[in-house]
């Protein structure tokens, strides 16, 4: 295997790695908020996740793309008017 082709095997791997990371912190938040509950009925628990999660993404993917926007928005696989609107509605510049 090419040295550039190991490289991007082995960025490929870690990045699945992170992912199950991710993945198994978001299960494990979870359990907490639930057993946290007391007995309390839960609402809105899908906007208060991906609230929790979007703004951090979106900050560290736009200092990634050194605020440039189309690109965050490439990196993200989203539209750059979809990235507008969630700066906008996360408050960030």
């Amino acid at each position: 295997m090419q040295p550039r082709t190991q490289a991007r095997a082995a960025a490929r791997a870690e990045a699945a790695e992170r992912e199950n990371e991710l993945s198994s912190t978001v299960r494990k938040m979870m359990k907490q908020y639930f057993k946290d509950l007391d007995g309390e009925k839960p609402s809105g628990i899908y906007n208060m996740v991906v609230n929790c999660v979007e703004k951090p993404l979106l900050e560290v993917v736009m200092y990634h793309a050194q605020g440039n926007q189309t690109r965050a928005a490439e990196l993200l696989g989203i539209n750059r008017n979809t990235l507008r609107k969630k700066l906008q509605e996360h408050g960030i510049d």
